[in-house]
């Protein structure tokens, strides 16, 4: 695996301050969860990967924002549009992302920093905002998480 895909960038996302890596494993690691727990991932575009979303909540995601989905399979993604953390996400195409925070905590710079490779930071500097929130897409219903 080539080194710089193992990076942790710590960088404002279209919701709140995030660490984002294109290893999920090593994200679970820092925040202490199970290394098979399922990470969201910042997609560019639907079209980055093919995903089946069910016919009838297509045009939902499509017109989405801020907004994470999660799919029968437990796969989760959130299409990242017209924002700094979309020109970011291009040089990736797709990434995983989780708060910089520890666990059930809010938001350490400190803690942030000692667990980042590199920090990213625009003009909007880096904050706390409020995350996506968290559909779950079902074949007929969509049930609100967060």
């Amino acid at each position: 695996m080539n080194k710089s895909k193992q990076l942790v960038y710590l960088a404002q996302s279209d919701t709140t301050v995030g660490l984002l890596s294109s290893d999920k494993i090593k994200l679970n690691k820092i925040k202490n969860r199970p290394p098979n727990k399922p990470c969201i991932e910042c997609l560019c575009s639907v079209h980055t990967k093919n995903i089946r979303v069910p016919k009838e909540h297509k045009n939902l995601v499509r017109r989405s924002h801020k907004t994470t989905f999660v799919l029968q399979n437990g796969y989760s993604f959130r299409i990242v549009k017209n924002s700094l953390h979309a020109d970011f996400l291009e040089k990736f195409g797709n990434i995983y992302s989780t708060s910089a925070n520890e666990t059930n905590k809010h938001f350490d710079f400190n803690f942030a920093y000692n667990v980042s490779d590199v920090i990213v930071e625009d003009e909007r500097s880096l904050f706390e905002a409020y995350p996506s929130q968290i559909l779950k897409i079902g074949k007929n219903k969509i049930k609100k998480i967060r």
